[in-house]
């Protein structure tokens, strides 16, 4: 449903977006991620018909966005960062603004603002001043206008940035539904969304694409993959594990927290750790309140690839986190 073929957007010297090229198919939630300032909403910007890139093409539904705009724009629905609106408006106002420039009339216009004002739960604000809205209920408009047409495409620029928790796990609550039967584009800083939401995520870093994996993948390149986590009740227990633990052949290194008794277990690549940190906890009869396996830590894969030195994770396996 979207494809773009070496995007490239250049500002005077700047060269904020590096001819990316990636296609995005149906079903798929996509967390299009980076730093600030790494190009990520100037690329959703493009997507959108919002700016037009320097170079490069981009297909919407199998339309040209700049040669077919229009075509392009009817099957998309978006929510620039920020959820800008007109604040003078009510709430209602706003979304038949929208419904009008949408083209929706009759029975079929009167159905999908029900609908999105009851999926977003705007009742109570309906007929608020946009302006006087908390930025919870912004946000919440900002996805109505997005949603009013039933797009087939969603492009989500930071939905979730300044929220609370309550309302961050609504907005990805909806996403997930959204994702059902739509292509959705999620684009983020906040590495929690890509677990939560996204089943493909690709990581952006001075306007090039360097990862393009699901979110499993990216985890199994961190060195905590199939590290073992634990948690002590006794300081002396976890001292003492800390050395025998060291010792194992499994084991590249071991990380301590004294403060809350965690201790974890870094694998030498491809070794499997559990059965022999396993062992020893039997053995010497701890008592251990915790332990899990981790998948990776994807904060830590996202620095490697992200940070201006552009060292891959590959390269930090005897590092610090």
């Amino acid at each position: 449903m979207i494809a773009t073929k070496n995007l490239t957007k250049r500002y005077g010297d700047k060269l904020a977006v590096d001819d990316l090229t990636f296609d995005v198919s149906p079903g798929e939630v996509l967390g299009f991620l980076g730093a600030n300032g790494a190009g990520k909403s100037t690329t959703m910007r493009m997507i959108a018909g919002f700016i037009a890139p320097t170079a490069g093409q981009v297909s919407v539904c199998g339309h040209d966005i700049e040669q077919a705009p229009v075509a392009a724009k009817a099957c998309m629905g978006y929510l620039p960062e920020g959820a800008p609106s007109y604040g003078e408006m009510t709430v209602a106002e706003f979304l038949d603004f929208v419904a009008d420039i949408r083209g929706l009339a009759g029975e079929r216009r009167r159905q999908r603002r029900a609908v999105v004002v009851d999926r977003l739960g705007l009742g109570p604000v309906i007929h608020q001043v946009v302006e006087t809205l908390s930025k919870g209920f912004r946000r919440r408009v900002g996805l109505a206008q997005a949603l009013i047409h039933d797009p087939e495409v969603l492009i989500l620029d930071e939905p979730t940035d300044g929220l609370d928790p309550n309302q961050k796990h609504e907005v990805r609550r909806l996403i997930n539904e959204l994702s059902k039967d739509k292509l959705v584009i999620v684009s983020t800083h906040i590495l929690e969304e890509v677990h939560e939401v996204c089943t493909r995520a690709i990581i952006i870093a001075d306007g090039r694409i360097v990862a393009d994996e699901t979110p499993s993948a990216l985890e199994a390149r961190s060195r905590y993959h199939h590290a073992v986590s634990l948690r002590f009740d006794k300081p002396e227990e976890l001292e003492a594990a800390r050395r025998e633990i060291a010792l194992l052949p499994e084991v590249a290194e071991v990380e301590t927290d004294a403060r809350n008794l965690r201790l974890t277990a870094v694998p030498r690549a491809g070794a499997n750790t559990l059965s022999a940190v396993s062992a020893i906890i039997l053995k010497n009869n701890w008592d251990v309140p915790e332990l899990h396996l981790e998948s990776g830590r994807l904060d830590e894969v996202f620095r490697s690839l992200t940070q201006p030195s552009g060292i891959d994770v590959s390269d930090t396996q005897g590092a610090a986190p």
